[in-house]
């Protein structure tokens, strides 16, 4: 039976908005019971409903855990107390006063600017012609490599590697300032003579894998010669590496960590890798037996494995790669890299090796990210969050103020917690592949300096990201490698409180009021006091 609608005529103004207000909270609730049935049907039918918006941080377990930041008292927000890092310049500026008026000092106001102008300087080299025939001409300034002055350097490098500006725009900013260059010439001040760079970059992986108590590690997409690729991320709060391959299996991440060494190893730590790797024992003991244990590179690696046979083996784990791996690894810890050091990472599975560690922020995205088709299903999962949630608030209290009695106490709960029945079929078997994890879980409990999460690397490879977005990929070694390496030295500037700026001026030799160190020594100290 309808409604009878009431008569409006004699209604006061109090009884209209009332009245107004019930229609209005009837329409939204009819819209959204609307919405919930066409789904319903579409979901009946095989179609695909409406596409769930997420925010960009699919689990805000991190932001739910952590206090609100509470600004300081007194302290202004953006940016505004921060000094300069440049000479100030005084100006005196005068005002006529009347007669029998006082000095009372000055009243600052400061003024930053910036002067960007072009400019040509000519050498005229003095030419000698010897007694002996020979000719002597002036040499140029130390600084001076080529055509470019080593402002104009900086300047590129610094706009394309840390202001993520692609090759066509800086070379129309450069004409537009009132250079002559071509892009061409830009991309030759990108790549040519970088050796000095590269081998700092390789020399901060060695420092940091060498003295981190560990790191964390993550790879993205890449494009390189037109292929697809992947681009790894290592690193900690001192310092990140890039490095673009087309593979990201355990081979090619164990060749990274090497970090520029070529060589392959049979030592203790390679033959325990293949043993828990179930590589056979008698391909073991070869290996083991044989006199020669270290390889200059892939191909001699490669003819003795030859030699003895194992190249042509089969079996469930393929021989050659695991003899490969371990061979790697050997080589990694006979560099001195990884020795007490933990990785963390996302559960990908070429991360796992070594003292391995687990992100939880991954963990609990995989109950979050759930399907549930039930109010009894939502509620399991909801409950489930609620105490991973928890637990986890409880981990980063234990990383300040760890103890026996509160370890012992996190483990007891984590077994409650991915043990539970919650006849959600689906989410107990997602709670028990996790609680197979346990040690990597929990491996904060026994080393509370490592982080719990990969927060860290996903940020940083976000600049790899963008640049893959606004300029494509690679099409040679040399701009690859160079790409990579002056992103990491970006970011690990950025970390250890070093302006880019600075840096590249200091390596360029431009004289500059600042010096700055050697990135691998500022590490490998950061690392070590940390």
């Amino acid at each position: 039976m309808a409604e009878r609608l009431p008569d409006i005529d004699g209604l006061g103004t109090a009884d209209l908005k009332r009245l107004l207000l019930e229609a209005l909270a009837k329409i939204a609730e009819l819209t959204a019971q609307n919405a919930a049935l066409r789904g319903e049907i579409a979901r009946l039918k095989g179609l695909k409903g409406r596409p769930a918006i997420k925010p960009s941080q699919p689990s805000g377990m991190e932001e739910a855990t952590s206090p609100k930041p509470s600004s300081a008292p007194g302290k202004r927000r953006g940016g505004r107390g921060r000094q300069a890092r440049v000479a100030v310049e005084d100006r005196v500026l005068t005002v006529p006063a009347p007669a029998g008026s006082r000095f009372k000092g000055y009243e600052i106001y400061v003024v930053q600017d910036l002067e960007i102008r072009p400019r040509a300087i000519r050498y005229r080299r003095e030419r000698w012609l010897t007694p002996d025939g020979c000719t002597v001409v002036a040499p140029l300034p130390a600084e001076i490599t080529g055509h470019f002055g080593p402002e104009l350097r900086r300047f590129v490098l610094a706009q394309y590697h840390q202001g993520q500006v692609t090759v066509p725009r800086l070379v129309a900013q450069l004409r537009g300032f009132g250079l002559a260059i071509s892009k061409r010439q830009v991309m030759r001040l990108l790549i040519a003579g970088q050796e000095r760079f590269l081998g700092e970059a390789r020399e901060v992986l060695r420092a940091g894998l060498s003295s981190a108590a560990w790191i964390t590690v993550d790879d993205t997409a890449a494009r390189h010669r037109a292929r697809n690729g992947f681009c790894t991320q290592i690193g900690n709060a001192h310092f990140a590496w890039f490095g673009t391959t087309f593979s990201k299996s355990r081979r090619n991440f164990l060749e990274l960590l090497r970090a520029g060494h070529q060589d392959y190893a049979i030592n203790p730590e390679a033959l325990a890798y293949m043993r828990e790797h179930h590589l056979a024992g008698p391909v073991i003991a070869r290996l083991a037996g044989h006199a020669e244990k270290l390889f200059a590179d892939r191909r001699d690696w490669q003819a003795h494995l030859d030699r003895l046979g194992i190249a042509t083996l089969k079996g469930r784990f393929d021989p050659v790669s695991v003899a490969t791996e371990g061979a790697l690894w050997g080589s990694v810890r006979a560099h001195g890299f990884l020795g007490g050091t933990a990785v963390v990472s996302d559960d990908a599975g070429q991360f796992d090796f070594g003292r391995h560690g687990l992100c939880w922020v991954h963990a609990e995205r995989l109950v979050h990210r759930l399907d549930t088709f039930t109010e009894r299903q939502r509620a399991a999962q909801q409950g489930v969050r609620a105490l991973i949630w928890w637990f986890y608030r409880d981990l980063k209290h234990y990383k300040t103020n760890p103890s026996p009695r509160r370890r012992a106490e996190l483990r007891a709960r984590f077994e409650r917690i991915f043990t539970r029945y919650t006849g959600f079929a689906t989410l107990d078997r997602l709670l028990a592949r996790l609680h197979a994890k346990k040690p990597e879980l929990l491996l904060v409990l026994d080393h509370p300096q490592i982080p719990l999460h990969t927060n860290g690397s996903e940020n940083d490879i976000r600049c790899q990201v963008t640049r893959r977005k606004i300029s494509g990929g690679t099409r040679s070694d040399s701009g690859r490698d160079c790409r990579d390496a002056f992103l990491s030295l970006a970011k690990t500037c950025a970390k250890l409180g070093i302006a880019f700026w600075d840096y590249l001026g200091d390596r360029l030799a431009i004289p500059a009021p600042r010096e700055v160190p050697y990135l691998p020594g500022l590490v490998r100290h950061r690392c070590q006091s940390a």
